[in-house]
């Protein structure tokens, strides 16, 4: 058993829908504790509550009930606020689309959200390129996101999630829409964050070869956590 204190601790987390006129629950009790550091995979059947414990992680969500604690403290006892920018300065997200911005190129798009936290423009962009040519994009900065490939254009959502230096990084689906080889590329680009870095990572996943990787592997079954291993 892990003696540290845990980075995340999640206590007895439940979350529910109303889904034409039925309440559906979809997060029942959930309880796991993640350390610094470590690559958590969250596997299972579609539907079983992975992505919306993700989202609850990331603070996107808030629980009906339970508790959701970094170091310790209880974060969705913050008003919106602070939450919002424990949320901006902790959490690096990536998402199974990558939510880039046509109209912007590679290195405009990891800039944003130094930007939208108001970090100077000079700093926002050596930040920006230095993420970028970490991920293997240094000759792309200047390239749209119509000019880059499916590959490429995930690696600006990760140096995107990346660029205000989070602790955190959560990823849902990061590799759901790119061929085997791009994913194991990709696969290997968050390993190797991980393993230089530090960064602690949870990624939901219906990709094996992923999981297998990672520190470990926690499997849910609805809205239960079922094994951890």
């Amino acid at each position: 058993m892990n003696s540290q204190q845990p980075l995340i601790r999640i206590v007895d987390v439940r979350k529910s829908f109303i889904a034409n006129g039925n309440r559906v629950d979809v997060l029942r009790a959930v309880g796991l504790d993640v350390y610094e550091g470590e690559m958590v995979a969250i596997v299972g059947a579609s539907g079983v509550g992975k992505s919306t414990l993700l989202h609850v992680l990331g603070t996107l969500e808030r629980p009906d009930d339970g508790e959701i604690l970094y170091h310790g403290e209880s974060v969705f006892a913050y008003d919106e606020q602070r939450l919002a920018s424990f949320r901006n300065q902790t959490i690096g997200f990536v998402f199974q689309f990558h939510h880039l911005l046509p109209e912007f190129n590679a290195l405009e798009n990891t800039m944003m959200p130094a930007l939208i936290k108001g970090m100077h423009v000079k700093e926002a962009c050596e930040r920006a390129e230095a993420i970028l040519t970490r991920v293997g994009l240094k000759e792309r900065l200047k390239h749209h996101v119509g000019e880059l490939s499916g590959g490429e254009q995930q690696r600006v959502a990760v140096a995107r999630s990346l660029v205000l230096k989070p602790l955190i990084l959560l990823a849902d689906e990061p590799t759901g829409n790119l061929d085997a080889r791009t994913s194991e590329s990709i696969h290997d680009l968050l390993i190797s964050l991980n393993r230089d870095n530090g960064i602690t990572m949870v990624i939901v996943t219906h990709n094996m070869r992923l999981a297998e990787k990672l520190s470990r592997r926690v499997t849910l079954i609805d809205g239960k956590v079922v094994a951890i291993d």
